[in-house]
């Protein structure tokens, strides 16, 4: 009897609803660790490309510089996707074409709330797949409990009818529908441990997204200075700039 106990004899002896469960948690694990890579490629990625990008921004002569290598090669992270995003905003303001109440507005303001809407994306962006990781880990120790509950049910049942009640005849069904408790912690340990890892990292990525949006927004309102307080690049938005400041401290608002 002993060499009939473990996960193959309890595969063998579950029914459909015990199956379902399996197949579900499965289904779960598999997911969780598609998100799991996905999510790693996309942080390592975001990482590599935005320290290049950074470099060539500040580096650059102007901003029309950085626009047009960004017209050229496209933007491949969230930094030059919000660059290209301001900056393209700021031409489309300028060719006076207006689409009703979207464009109203100074050019700050417009520009503004272009790079709002940028930040908004690219933190709708950074939480795809997060909701599912919180999701399992939330609900896959539930899931194989169920199961556990299910196959000691059955297991009590079968015991019962046999009428064979001793303690080594109940411990191996019982131990052996453990197994779904044990699957059901396998698969949210992981999902919860990314889910919280990627939480973090996403916010340290919005952080410093936000910071870079006060800083484009300044350079394009006001230019840049030497350290003398010599004006070094004038500002490539030309109009009233008398809230500038409080345009540029609500970028971090939103």
């Amino acid at each position: 009897m002993k060499a009939e106990l473990g996960f193959t004899h309890f595969i063998q002896q579950a029914d459909a609803v015990a199956i379902s469960v399996l197949i579900i948690m499965l289904l779960m694990s598999i997911s969780t660790w598609y998100w799991i890579v996905v999510k790693c490629v996309e942080i390592y990625r975001a990482h590599r490309n935005k320290k290049r990008f950074l470099e060539s921004f500040w580096s650059a002569a102007h901003l029309s510089v950085i626009y047009g290598d960004l017209n050229k090669d496209g933007s491949y992270d969230a930094f030059s996707r919000l660059t290209h995003q301001g900056l393209r905003s700021l031409e489309t303001h300028r060719t006076g074409k207006s689409r009703g109440l979207i464009d109203a507005g100074t050019p700050e303001e417009f520009v503004t709330r272009s790079l709002k809407q940028g930040l908004e994306q690219e933190r709708l962006s950074h939480e795809s797949g997060m909701t599912w990781l919180a999701t399992v880990a939330s609900s896959a120790p539930f899931i194989g409990l169920f199961g556990t509950v299910w196959g000691i049910y059955h297991a009590l049942l079968a015991i019962g009818i046999s009428g064979q009640g001793t303690l080594d005849k109940v411990a191996g069904p019982v131990g052996e529908a453990l197994i779904m408790t044990a699957i059901g912690l396998s698969v949210a340990i992981p999902a919860a441990v990314a889910y919280n890892a990627m939480t973090r990292a996403n916010r340290r990525s919005m952080a410093a997204l936000d910071d870079f949006a006060h800083e484009l927004l300044t350079i394009m309102t006001t230019g840049m200075k030497d350290r003398s307080g010599a004006k070094i690049q004038a500002p490539i938005i030309e109009s009233e700039r008398s809230e500038s400041g409080a345009l540029a401290s609500s970028l971090g608002g939103s």
